[in-house]
């Protein structure tokens, strides 16, 4: 697995595609969100992602966008966070958010971070210190809460942290596409 922390300008055009490929498969295909990717966002963002065996079809198997804030909204925002299907329940969602919270930490130190989540992932977001702020509410027709953590509170470490998968099944649409 190889980690990457890059701002858009140094983003190659096939990392590039392959971070909307992966996007795409997982919010569009997988969850059914219809929703404009291609938001404008990305080319003020810093993104963090990991890849795998680049000769892969899907080789980008956890990625998370940061958006920095602004005058109007100086709160850093973390969305676009998924991990392949393969990957889920591995720890490797758990490693994407301990390296998105200390490229936080280190870029724009003592900003609040906010997130918007699934209801379910409400205890995965807090073992990293993420209290709900907001909601629930309805996106895409899922019940979502918005989530806030301050990063002077610090980088919780989970290295080595790993659930079993208890043997779900589920029909792998990330490597269809």
């Amino acid at each position: 697995m190889n980690w990457k922390t890059l701002e858009f300008e140094q983003l190659t055009a096939r990392e590039m595609y392959l971070i909307l490929r992966a996007r795409s498969a997982v919010f569009v295909v997988e969850q059914s969100h219809v929703y404009l990717d291609a938001d404008g966002h990305d080319e003020t963002a810093l993104h963090v992602f990991a890849v795998e065996d680049m000769q892969r079809p899907m080789p980008v198997i956890a990625y998370a966008r940061i958006q920095p804030g602004d005058a109007e909204d100086p709160d850093v925002l973390i969305d676009r966070v998924l991990t392949s299907p393969a990957r889920r329940g591995d720890g490797t969602a758990e490693l994407l958010i301990e390296r998105v919270l200390q490229a936080i930490a280190e870029r724009w130190p003592g900003r609040r971070v906010r997130a918007t989540a699934p209801v379910e992932l409400r205890g995965f977001y807090a073992q990293f210190g993420f209290r709900q702020t907001e909601g629930p509410f309805l996106e895409y027709g899922i019940p979502f809460i918005g989530l806030t953590w301050n990063s002077r509170v610090g980088v919780p470490r989970f290295g080595g942290f790993r659930r079993e998968r208890a043997g779900l099944a589920f029909v792998n649409t990330y490597e269809l596409l």
